[in-house]
């Protein structure tokens, strides 16, 4: 009767061991800027993805020279930035595949309400970079190699300005944390329009800047190259990839709309 008993537990746990692996969900890492986590975006899209996919997505959330740093390193599967120059660079450098445009929101500039530089209801972005810097306001960076960052300094430069000096503060930090500084001092900084409705309430900064077509704001999703790190997952990559640019994940992205407003717009073809 041992021999009996011992015999059918040995097959039930042969049974029942494939089925508890086979329950167990696909693990994909995934790093991103710190505006689609700041925003609540991830929040709303993984789960049905996970769901749906009975996956796991662990995700990483740093500024986007960060973001695809951990990909070159294959520290992680897949990478959601904004940044489309370093972004076709990454590709072209063999390090990403599968590159796809995935949403778009804008930037803004934030500031606060006594509007030192006189800037607000500005739609040129250099113009009032230049009255920032002139007047004397307090100006919070990133100062991270983010795509905010990236394309900061690009406005700086196309403004003909070199700002430095103590009241050009460069924090290190991501979005949501730049937001509470620009907040604390006064200060004006350039942020996605997403991570701002998110601080909104908190900081009380405003919108003094937006509507320029050069505050356009795309996002891509890129595989790592699993030629360049063959232990990276793959398949995981493309099955989040294929998703978020799925009709069902773009519909998901538009109806991300916290206290009513549309904050990204869907943009995969």
């Amino acid at each position: 009767m041992k021999r009996r008993s011992l015999f059918a537990l040995l097959i039930a746990a042969a049974i029942i061991s494939p089925l508890a692996s086979a329950a167990e969900p696909m693990v994909i890492r995934m790093s991103t800027t710190t505006s689609t986590d700041n925003s609540g975006l991830l929040g709303w899209l993984l789960p049905a993805f996970e769901a749906k996919t009975n996956t796991k997505v662990n995700v990483i959330s740093v500024g986007t020279g960060k973001a695809l740093e951990l990909g070159k390193n294959g520290d992680v599967d897949v990478t959601l930035v904004h940044a489309r120059a370093a972004e076709d660079k990454f590709v072209a450098d063999g390090w990403g595949i599968d590159r796809r445009d995935v949403m778009y929101n804008d930037f803004i500039v934030a500031g606060p309400v006594s509007d030192p530089a006189r800037i607000k209801g500005s739609k040129d972005v250099l113009l009032a970079f230049r009255k920032i810097h002139d007047s004397g306001a307090k100006f919070i960076s990133r100062g991270d190699n983010s795509g905010t960052d990236i394309m900061e300094k690009a406005y700086w430069k196309s403004a003909g300005v070199n700002p430095a000096g103590a009241t050009y503060i460069s924090a290190g930090l991501g979005m949501g944390e730049v937001l509470n500084m620009a907040a604390e001092l006064q200060a004006y900084t350039l942020t996605d329009r997403a991570t701002y409705g998110a601080y909104k309430a908190k900081t009380g900064l405003e919108v003094v800047v937006e509507g320029d077509k050069s505050m356009y704001n795309p996002y891509g999703i890129i595989a790592v190259n699993p030629a360049k790190h063959p232990g990276i997952n793959y398949k995981g990559a493309r099955l989040l990839i294929d998703w978020i640019t799925s009709t069902e994940g773009q519909a998901r992205i538009a109806s991300f709309k916290p206290a009513g407003q549309q904050l990204f717009f869907p943009t995969a073809k």
